[in-house]
């Protein structure tokens, strides 16, 4: 079994704008490089898991945003860092039901489980959403980090509130 880092994308991996889909418009959040290669450095998988309501919700296709994802998952190979998968829930309640994919449900972590065998308890996760925390927790995972660059999160379930992505892996 391996331990996991499993990474929120809009908000965590980049700056979150709204119903990002076009590759212009893609700027990853200081840090999350280095932070990605420290983990991966240590043996940690990296997942990304993502809801994208702006699929359902008729923003941008699951074409448009297979290619954002392909780009992201291109600049992070140039780092020489592996993204094992993404997952993404492209519903949204209002449109097609509840799912169990979409966060705060553990949906794409308990698959990536199925998938990769992880050990979701000393695994760890990045949200900048408490939902995100939330289904961290439902997954069995120990590790949570609410990245809040505002400083304006008072409050959350996560192990830490962090303002800064090194504050998580330069302990």
């Amino acid at each position: 079994m391996q331990k996991a880092l499993f990474l929120d994308r809009d908000g965590v991996v980049n700056i979150d704008i709204d119903y990002l889909y076009k590759v212009e418009d893609f700027k990853f959040i200081d840090g999350i490089i280095a932070l990605c290669q420290y983990y991966q450095n240590l043996g940690y998988l990296i997942f990304i898991v993502t809801n994208q309501s702006g699929i359902a919700r008729g923003h941008y296709t699951e074409s448009e945003y297979n290619i954002l994802t392909r780009w992201m998952i291109e600049q992070f190979f140039k780092n020489n860092i592996e993204i094992k998968k993404v997952y993404h829930c492209p519903h949204h309640p209002e449109v097609n039901g509840i799912c169990e994919c979409r966060k705060p449900k553990a949906g794409m972590l308990f698959t990536a489980d199925v998938e990769y065998n992880l050990d979701l308890k000393n695994s760890i996760l990045i949200g900048d959403k408490e939902r995100d925390i939330e289904a961290g927790l439902n997954a069995g995972l120990l590790e949570t980090y609410f990245f809040d660059e505002s400083k304006s999160v008072k409050v959350s379930k996560a192990t830490k509130i962090v303002s800064k992505l090194d504050e998580i892996w330069k302990k």
